[in-house]
């Protein structure tokens, strides 16, 4: 293959040794192809294909120009524009996503983790202020500002790709009215700023435990709260809320050292550009997901539909967009989005289980210490009749018994109304295993029943995993 040869040659003109391995690397959102480059000495670097030249100059001339005021980008080794490839730092394999991945689990974010973040942050300014200032914005592809064209680019890619293609209803014309009343307000606030464009967890790589960036290519002038929610609301890294709250402030602090920050005003545009991203991020995955039917880019769109619902409970914008909300609203009501990519280690397993007290309660093979508890002997128990003995909680004669001679219902109602709001709350924070036991004394029959009952309740929900055992 051409390409191969021609990154090879660029190294060994470069390096002055034969490459000894060329290993393409996986691609992610992008038409540009990676491969990582190794010598006969072990030297490494990545060499990069891509057909769009304006693109790759972009990428050169920004590179080159933070790498010179001591941003951690990677170093350019060098390029032959007329071949498309350029070869450029390894990094590693580890971006800030795969460690993430890796280490949040169970809704719980850990400190080292908003260090790591705040880290980041702090990096943030000196690309959209102190480096970004004096950038050549003659470079910029395909434009030179985040203007009206860019934003109504960004809100029919959302409008065609993911709108059309998940058939979500919408009037044309009332929805384009909304798009320019929008970006009229979006434009109200500074943008001569460097705008990193796509700055997510995936374009932030880990080199000994230090963050540094890349594919910044589509930067040009623009506001600065769309950087912080393009990281804040990445939709897969999925932060909880509060912890993204405390780093839209600490972000707000460390920006105030570079530029005098009117936190009212900052607030005021936030969550427009919020949205705007989201929005910008929905047409991308409907695009790669719908239309070119590469599922893995659906797997965001529950969590970018978790942001809608909570943007429309707080956002207050000094402007009408009711088509826009209308849409918004009906995509979070639309159950279908939430399916996408939900794989079972992603949800919440509900384990009810019933037992017997004289065999002990379950163990909670989850780590988690156990959960709910509830104790049915204080209930009539339909194993001390001769009719019953033989029979368990699953059998319609016992059932019956104790719908009509117990007040096993209004147990088991009480029972829901403690156990359901903490289903809510686990199911927000990504928790994946919540115990729920039922004990009687032989655990056949009562706490068969009440088990039975309470997994026939929550299973009626599409959001969690019920499991069901009897011990």
């Amino acid at each position: 293959m051409q390409k191969k040869r021609d990154l090879k040659n660029l190294y060994t003109s470069l390096f002055n040794e034969e490459v000894r391995t060329i290993e393409e690397m996986p691609r992610s959102g992008s038409y540009r192809e990676y491969y990582r480059l190794t010598g006969v000495s072990g030297k490494s670097a990545i060499g990069v294909y891509n057909e769009d030249r304006k693109e790759n100059i972009a990428f050169l001339s920004f590179c080159r120009h933070f790498r010179a005021h001591g941003v951690p980008v990677p170093e350019i080794y060098a390029d032959d524009l007329d071949k498309h490839i350029y070869l450029q730092e390894d990094l590693g394999t580890l971006t800030l996503y795969d460690h993430l991945s890796n280490v949040y689990k169970n809704g719980i974010f850990p400190q080292h983790l908003i260090d790591l973040y705040k880290e980041v942050l702090k990096i943030l300014p000196l690309f959209q202020i102190n480096a970004g200032k004096n950038i050549d914005f003659s470079k910029c592809y395909p434009r030179f500002r985040f203007d009206r064209q860019s934003i109504m680019w960004d809100l029919n890619y959302f409008k065609y790709y993911f709108l059309k293609l998940a058939r979500i209803a919408f009037d044309e014309q009332e929805l384009e009215n909304d798009f320019n009343r929008f970006t009229d307000f979006l434009l109200e606030t500074e943008t001569d700023f460097f705008m990193y464009r796509d700055f997510q967890s995936r374009n932030i790589m880990l080199k000994d435990g230090k963050p540094y960036f890349i594919d910044f290519q589509g930067g040009r002038y623009g506001a600065l709260q769309y950087d912080v929610a393009s990281l804040l609301y990445d939709a897969k890294a999925d932060i909880p809320q509060y912890i993204r709250d405390q780093l839209f402030e600490y972000y707000l602090d460390v920006l105030s050292e570079h530029w005098e920050v009117n936190r009212k005003t900052f607030k005021k545009y936030y969550h427009a550009y919020v949205l705007v991203r989201i929005l910008q991020a929905m047409g991308a995955y409907g695009f790669r997901g719908f239309y070119e039917k590469k599922q893995h880019f659906l797997k965001s769109v529950p969590y970018a539909v978790e942001n809608i619902s909570y943007l429309l409970s707080v956002m207050d914008l000094p402007v009408e967009i009711p088509a826009l909300k209308s849409v918004l609203k009906k995509i979070t009501e639309e159950e279908r989005l939430m399916k996408y990519g939900r794989s079972d280690s992603d949800r919440l397993t509900l384990e009810i289980s019933s037992f017997s007290y004289k065999r002990g309660i379950p163990d909670d093979n989850s780590g988690n210490g156990g959960g709910f508890v509830f104790d049915c002997r204080g209930i009539l128990n339909p194993g001390r009749y001769e009719e019953y003995k033989e029979l368990s909680g699953k059998d319609k004669k016992v059932q019956d018994f104790l719908r009509s001679k117990t007040d096993i219902t209004g147990f088991i109602e009480h029972a829901v109304a403690m156990v359901e709001p903490m289903v809510d709350n686990y199911v927000r924070r990504k928790f994946t295993h919540l115990m729920v036991s039922f004990g009687c004394t032989g655990g056949r029959h009562r706490s068969v029943y009440c088990a039975l009952e309470l997994a026939k309740y929550f299973r009626k929900r599409g959001d969690i995993i019920v499991k069901l055992n009897h011990f």
